[in-house]
């Protein structure tokens, strides 16, 4: 009987150490975006689309920011288009991402539908 209570004591410890291995070893990889307008008017229809995804807003007041957190899906570059104060359409392409980035995105929308693009990335291996 002390046999059978060894055994499964030492099934249910393999069991719990797995699950907590498993769960250690998970790691999720984020890209914290920051799009901050200094265009002086508002801009609508803002839309960020990266590998696998978008994200976006309606409209994005002058001198305001808006946060987003997102996790890229394969890899490819990041497009941004909105609509200026003016009514015209904006596209701009961006920085190539990749699966596995971590970091930080900063674009700034800037006069003359122009936009800076600051990312501050590592690639986990």
């Amino acid at each position: 009987m002390t046999s059978r209570i060894a055994a499964r004591q030492w099934v249910l410890a393999t069991l719990l150490s797995s699950a907590l291995l498993a769960a250690s070893a998970c790691h999720s990889y984020h890209i914290d975006a920051t799009i901050e307008n200094r265009t002086g008017a508002t801009v609508q229809l803002l839309e960020v689309d990266y590998p696998s995804a978008s994200f976006g807003v309606d409209s994005l007041a002058a001198g305001t920011t808006f946060h987003y957190r997102f996790q890229v899906r394969g890899s490819g570059p990041l497009k941004l288009s909105f609509i200026a104060a003016d009514g015209k359409q904006v596209q701009i392409t961006g920085p190539v991402l990749a699966e596995r980035q971590q970091g930080q995105l900063e674009i700034v929308l800037s006069p003359g539908a122009k936009a800076e693009f600051n990312p501050q990335l590592t690639t986990s291996p």
